[in-house]
């Protein structure tokens, strides 16, 4: 099976679906142990455990973010190279990708540990469950290095083609997670400690497949030489990957600002935000998908020079893109309080009003997908073209929207008001993706007819 795919030939709607096919089966194996994290420490744990886990996911998310976000902006140089057919260039790209990865991972642990709690204080997290959720997050951060690692030999691999070696990974992650999620929570009762060591065990069996695979790789061939920061290429490379991080960071700010105002309400409110959260996963796995396999697409074909091929490429994925998210949100209609409820437990009492929040929260979110889904083509579209400004602009539109309406809304409509504020983040912030890829490639072909 080869290792790489060239993008650059071939049908680009099929390539795409190709690439994005394992990548989705992939993403949701590993939402699928999310769901399991979720489901056995909210049956096993209690409802208390269930909120400290929702209170910890956008500190959670902020954090990794920064990681992952400096890994997907490394991934287009490496996208771009390849398809330029510049081995040279690959191999430095990569081998100082590593480093700058590891030097983050590890800043991350030494800043991230110590302001857990303050932070988690700062969000007037629910005194029942802060603990918890300082011990969930301490692991998590602790074990950086493990998360970076993962992220930056799959986005590699993803932008030398290979969506297979991921999916590999991820569905043996996904085997792992589960079975040490039943022995540490249900067997050795460590509630939310067990479902932190379960998922960073599960991620470090991913990061070393995706490694076995870049091993095999002859044009990743790397030497001393290599490792070294060039000036040149770490100079790009951050170029690159600081506006991913930091639209992460700026999308996260939001998030924390929703669960602060959710903190409010109680851990009743927080336990059915999170059980909607985490089945919200799922439902953006396709997008992500694509996502992933639009960024590699577009980059190969901008280092090729085929700018037409990428019109054609993204004028597919729109249309794909919408196709998937009305059939993932009819389904989501029908089958959310059922799955809902796997993540419930407590009192009767407790379990219909959590059920009630979460299911109100989740028909929001599924009549957003369609904004979503777009949102992922268009971001993906200019960060493979190797433009991330935009798109960190464009989370700083997503808070923007997403704070106004969180704070603003609930003034006049009450706790409906918070439902409001993930599809009108989406929505800003899709308006102005959209309409910067098409200005953005119009000028890169007017550059290509100069020359």
């Amino acid at each position: 099976m080869a290792q790489t795919r060239d993008m650059t030939v071939g049908r680009p709607a099929g390539l795409i679906l190709r690439f994005a096919l394992p990548l989705m089966l992939g993403n949701v194996c590993q939402q699928l142990y999310i769901v399991a994290d979720t489901a056995i420490v909210g049956q096993v744990a209690g409802v208390e455990a269930l909120a400290a886990l929702g209170a910890a996911e956008w500190l959670n998310w902020m954090v990794m973010g920064i990681v992952s976000g400096f890994t997907q902006g490394f991934s287009i140089l490496v996208s771009q190279r390849f398809g330029a057919g510049d081995e040279r260039g690959l191999r430095r790209s990569v081998g100082a990708s590593l480093v700058l990865t590891a030097i983050i991972s590890l800043l991350t642990t030494l800043i991230g540990l110590p302001a857990v709690r303050p932070l988690l204080r700062l969000l007037h997290t629910p005194g029942n469950i802060i603990d918890d959720a300082v011990r969930y997050l301490s692991i998590i951060i602790a074990c950086a290095l493990i998360t970076g690692a993962y992220n930056i030999f799959a986005c590699v691999l993803r932008a030398l083609g290979n969506s297979r070696a991921p999916l590999i990974a991820m569905l043996s992650a996904a085997a792992v997670n589960v079975v040490l999620d039943l022995f540490f929570v249900m067997g050795m009762k460590l509630g939310v400690t067990g479902a932190a060591l379960g998922t960073v065990i599960a991620q470090g069996i991913a990061a070393l497949i995706c490694f076995a695979t870049l091993r095999k790789i002859p044009q990743l061939k790397l030497s001393r030489r290599d490792l070294i920061l060039f000036g040149g290429t770490g100079r790009r490379l951050l170029m690159l990957g600081l506006p991913v991080a930091f639209q992460n960071t700026i999308i996260s700010i939001g998030g924390l600002t929703v669960q602060y105002v959710v903190n409010g309400f109680g851990f009743l409110y927080v336990a059915g935000f999170t059980a909607t959260n985490k089945l919200y996963g799922l439902l953006e796995v396709a997008a992500s998908s694509y996502g992933f396999a639009i960024a590699a697409y577009a980059g190969q074909n901008l280092g090729a020079q085929k700018l037409r091929r990428i019109r054609d490429g993204i004028r597919s994925s729109v249309w794909m893109a919408l196709l998937t998210a009305a059939v993932i949100a009819l389904f989501t209609v029908l089958l959310g309080k059922p799955l809902l409820s796997l993540f419930i437990s407590g009192t009767p009492e407790e379990a219909v009003r959590v059920l009630e929040i979460a299911f109100r929260y989740l028909i929001f979110m599924a009549a957003g997908l369609p904004v979503l889904y777009l949102l992922y083509v268009y971001r993906s579209a200019l960060q493979g073209m190797g433009n991330t400004l935009i798109p960190m602009i464009s989370g700083g539109v997503e808070l923007l929207f997403r704070m106004s309406t969180v704070l603003i809304l609930p003034l006049f409509i009450g706790d409906m008001g918070l439902f409001f504020a993930e599809p009108a983040a989406w929505f800003g912030a899709e308006v102005l993706l959209m309409v910067s890829y098409y200005c953005y490639i119009r000028r890169l072909e007017r550059e290509q007819d100069k020359t």
